[in-house]
């Protein structure tokens, strides 16, 4: 298959997708009606069950899931890893964190965007100390063990919070928001992640060249012109944005990073320049098929998001272990 089939695909894919998440739910509205209500609709119940509940959340779910893939494909290459994904370089633990102290605390009970307006703060922070830790011309593995230790440093804190918080209630909100989801979301959320998104994919689209040559070694990637320092700081800055703005509108949402990208490399010749765009379509196809999911299956006991994405990438991670262990003990 070529790239151009390819993305074209997975492109229809996700127009179908988007179009299918917008019919379905439990407003009982038909195709039709539910299309005329979007387009023509003026202030009945219909046009605001589609342009502010099913509308911002299928947009959610485009953005959210086509930062994962991307985020997910632009690690793997940079590390040269197939083990890599988004949560690697802390920052998805560090926006948790930042979402849990405001529910904690009562801000998010108070103004409705301090929730993810904290986990962006969080993310900031992860980014600023993965930058400090691994100093500006720190390699891949610094990266790594950076990113490791601020990851479980904010896992930490998370279980902390858990562990002293007086309100069973905000317990319970903080667990149901950790598994992830993209119910009663609005634009308002939409809006907010959006900006950040946009810059986080502009950085990692521009990277498809570096990463290529990464694939002959740092030293040859140095060679063919490659700023290494200015490709890393790209990446990083680049899956904090877009993936902090993800974590903070739909909670911690696991494994859609890891699993798009190893499905999608041998279709694309594993390079991964040509990676990033597949990757970034196929999670968002992911990441509507899952939200469509938990609407149809168990519709009545909200059935989280990131569970589902959790349950069907969990085999498919140890599955990667193994074949990879297989071919080094090879």
């Amino acid at each position: 298959m070529s790239f151009r089939a390819l993305t074209l695909g997975l492109a229809a894919l996700v127009a179908a997708l988007f179009l299918a998440s917008l019919m379905v739910g439990p407003a009982g509205l038909s195709p039709l009606e539910g299309l005329w209500a979007l387009v023509a609709g003026q202030g009945d119940a219909a046009a605001l069950v589609m342009r502010e509940i099913r509308l911002p959340r299928a947009i959610l779910a485009v953005l959210v899931g086509a930062s994962l893939g991307l985020s997910g494909a632009a690690l793997q290459g940079y590390l040269r890893n197939p083990l890599a994904e988004p949560g690697l370089i802390g920052v998805s633990s560090s926006a948790a964190l930042g979402a849990v102290i405001a529910l904690q605390t009562g801000l998010a009970a108070a103004h409705a965007l301090a929730l993810p307006g904290m986990a962006l703060g969080g993310a900031l922070v992860a980014v600023l100390l993965l930058l400090l830790l691994a100093g500006p011309r720190g390699g891949a593995f610094t990266l790594i063990l950076a990113g490791i230790a601020i990851s479980a440093l904010a896992g930490a804190l998370t279980a902390l919070v858990l562990n002293l918080s007086p309100n069973p209630y905000a317990a319970s909100d903080i667990v149901f928001w950790m598994m992830g989801s993209l119910a009663d979301r609005s634009f308002a959320h939409v809006w907010l992640a959006l900006p950040l998104t946009l810059v986080g994919w502009a950085l990692i689209a521009g990277l498809g060249r570096g990463l290529d040559a990464l694939t002959l070694g740092e030293d040859a990637a140095e060679a063919l012109g490659i700023r290494l320092v200015r490709l890393r700081l790209a990446l990083v800055l680049g899956v904090a944005a877009s993936v902090g703005a993800g974590v903070a509108v739909a909670g911690a949402i696991g494994f859609v990073g890891l699993i798009v990208p190893h499905l999608l490399r041998p279709l694309v010749g594993a390079r991964p320049g040509r990676l990033l765009l597949a990757s970034a379509l196929g999670g968002a196809a992911l990441l509507l098929a899952s939200d469509l999911a938990v609407r149809l299956f168990l519709p009545g006991r909200d059935l989280k998001l990131g569970v589902l994405t959790a349950i069907l990438g969990a085999p498919l991670f140890l599955h990667l272990i193994y074949r990879t262990r297989r071919e080094v003990g090879a």
